[in-house]
């Protein structure tokens, strides 16, 4: 008896194997061009779930999706110094679509719940007869002589017409270092005022009440 020869083609696991291997191929190059959800069918979040369809547990495409998470949650972070919050929303909306609950957008979406706040905040500090004096941030970080001059002539300006000021700041120890300036220019005069965190630095001033 005579045995049939054996099938000259690829196997179907070889087919589903090379399948895999070219998603995986067009995921990096989408996501390379910056294609991470859009457009429909020819993103890599698109591309990385037809790996997982055929390959339910692929770690490549696992990763992907991660990488593409982070990506996004970068951008929004991006946005959130740019207190840009609507284009925030947006980046993590999109970050919750492809990995519903993952923590990364959670925290930044904490964040961005609080700066918001402060951004409302500031509306109300900045009302009718406050003043912003902005704080040039290279100066500031680098404790200049010329921000100490800067500092030294707005606290003459607070104590001769008696106004109270709110220091918003980048962190906490940079609010103390601006508040520290401010009195240590008006020996015996007490400074009136709070430090906010926020972005950009900048000092605003009010009549006291």
């Amino acid at each position: 008896m005579i045995e049939p020869p054996p099938p000259s083609g690829p196997s179907p696991e070889e087919i589903r194997q090379r399948t895999v291997r070219h998603f995986l191929g067009r995921a990096e190059e989408a996501q390379r061009e910056g294609f991470i959800t859009m457009p429909a069918g020819g993103s890599a979040y698109d591309f990385y779930l037809q790996v997982l369809q055929l390959d339910p547990g692929n770690a490549q495409a696992a990763a992907g999706i991660q990488t593409l998470v982070m990506h996004l949650v970068d951008q929004a972070r991006d946005a959130l110094r740019q207190r840009s919050f609507g284009r925030v929303n947006s980046l993590l909306n999109t970050a919750d679509e492809i990995a519903p609950g993952n923590p990364l957008s959670a925290e930044v979406r904490k964040q961005a719940q609080r700066e918001q706040q402060r951004a409302r905040e500031d509306v109300l500090l900045e009302g009718p007869g406050a003043q912003t004096v902005p704080l040039p941030p290279a100066e500031l970080s680098a404790r200049s002589e010329t921000m100490v001059q800067m500092l030294g002539d707005l606290a003459l300006r607070i104590r001769q017409h008696q106004l109270r000021v709110v220091i918003v700041a980048r962190d906490d120890s940079e609010g103390r270092w601006i508040y520290g300036q401010l009195r240590k220019a008006v020996p015996g005069y007490r400074v009136r005022g709070d430090i906010k965190l926020g972005n950009p630095p900048r000092l605003l001033l009010q009549k006291s009440q």
